[in-house]
């Protein structure tokens, strides 16, 4: 589910929505041939300005997850997967922070202070 970027999270803004996005592709939300909502819907959604928005737009056209067809919009052209041994991983990983009574919210913090230092 697309939902409006962190404006205070330091990640800008077209990056967000890009992350969002391929994120959807990857959980099957969003597959090849499906067009994307348009670009004033997408602008309502994140709420932020039309240039953002393409400015994402054009960066998963750059790499090759979405088309743009004239006059009809944006269409998802490449679908993502995640290697069987990630999930495994993950699954793994969150069975174990759950036993020991972590939330969500420590277990975001934790994953994202890790992946930007690699240390905690």
């Amino acid at each position: 589910m697309l939902r409006k970027i962190d404006k205070h999270s330091g990640v800008p803004a077209y990056l967000q929505i890009v992350n969002q996005i391929k994120a959807e592709i990857l959980l099957g939300n969003l597959k090849a041939g499906q067009q994307l909502p348009t670009v004033r819907e997408l602008e309502t959604i994140f709420d932020v300005n039309i240039n953002t928005i393409l400015k994402a737009l054009e960066r998963l056209k750059a790499e090759g997850l979405v088309v743009s067809e004239q006059g009809i919009g944006y269409f998802v052209v490449k679908e993502l997967s995640i290697d069987a041994e990630v999930v495994v991983a993950i699954k793994q990983l969150v069975s174990k922070l759950k036993s020991k009574q972590f939330d969500l919210y420590t277990t975001l913090v934790l994953v994202e202070e890790v992946w930007r230092n690699e240390r905690v």
